[in-house]
């Protein structure tokens, strides 16, 4: 069995179907140094697109075309559902710099729709084109994601869909637009890792702004998914993204004798009530299955 079949049959034990793709930084333009598996397949990406609005940030801070320290009041009406500023209860100021960190580092909803309201969707779409990433597009932010699911489930705000939402059959869920790689901001595993060589490399843009967005990545508080795979003295930075039956994550692996790895890995479960840390532990199985895969060869 391949490495690749054993990485699909233990993704199938735990009743999900998976995405991934993982190369060898340093073996990345030999074309051998990966391990692929539906690699070319679009998937949504969800909040891993909050590497190109960060990236295309820090392009526009080291240009001078942006103040880094501009100040941001974040309102009620800036809110949007989930960690740190998109639920607070109430207004904060927050340079864009600190936006930036609470995208990256909570994945904090509020943060990165501001972040991209201020740097330009247009821009963000403009970067990913200008760096190959061929598959890759990005339709609105986490607010137009959120309107969307209102809209799909006829929901009038945050408070209706909490109400409509566990009523509502598995199918229904299925077929919410977030989740379809043809509606939604959507990429191919390949080009994930395409763009996080290139910020590794000091390729995706000036050498201090691509070290802005490693940093930022290395801060993920999140640690169940790519993290769990792997021993203590691996260096992980990654950005996760979750929506209703889907879980992705996307990193570097960096090794203390000085291997790196580009990774991304999409799951999607085939019930949602598949338990969340079962999902999240394959992945980082899955990963650390790949990468010590290429370390042997």
């Amino acid at each position: 069995m391949t490495t690749e079949e054993r990485i699909a049959d233990d993704f199938a034990r735990v009743g999900m179907d998976a995405w991934l793709h993982v190369a060898d930084l340093d073996r990345a333009d030999a074309g051998d140094g990966e391990i692929a598996w539906r690699a070319d397949e679009l998937v949504v990406i969800a909040s891993i697109a909050q590497i190109l609005t960060v990236l295309e940030f820090c392009r526009q801070a080291e240009a001078g075309r942006i103040d880094p320290t501009e100040r941001v009041v974040v309102g009620a009406a800036d809110r949007l559902d989930g960690w740190e500023a998109a639920g607070f209860a109430d207004d904060v100021e927050m340079s864009l710099r600190d936006l930036a960190h609470s995208a990256m580092s909570v994945s904090d909803n509020t943060a990165a729709d501001l972040l991209l309201r201020r740097v330009g969707a247009h821009a963000v779409r403009s970067l990913a084109a200008g760096l190959g990433l061929e598959r890759t597009r990005v339709i609105g932010g986490p607010r137009e994601q959120l309107e969307s699911m209102l809209a799909d489930v006829g929901a009038r705000d945050d408070a209706d869909f909490a109400r409509i939402y566990p009523t509502l059959e598995e199918g229904r869920v299925r077929s919410l637009r977030v989740l379809d790689p043809g509606a939604a901001t959507s990429s191919t595993p390949r080009d994930i890792t395409r763009l996080l060589t290139m910020v590794w490399r000091d390729q995706a843009g000036p050498p201090a702004a691509c070290a802005v967005v490693r940093a930022h990545m290395a801060r993920q508080i999140l640690w169940t998914r790519l993290s769990s795979g792997f021993p203590p003295g691996v260096r992980i930075a990654a950005k996760t993204g979750t929506l209703p039956g889907l879980h992705m994550e996307a990193g570097v692996a960096e090794y203390p004798d000085g291997g790196r790895y580009a990774i991304a890995v999409f799951a999607a479960t085939r019930s949602l009530d598949t338990r969340r840390i079962d999902v999240d532990l394959a992945m980082g199985r899955a990963a650390q299955t790949a990468v010590e895969a290429l370390r042997t060869r």
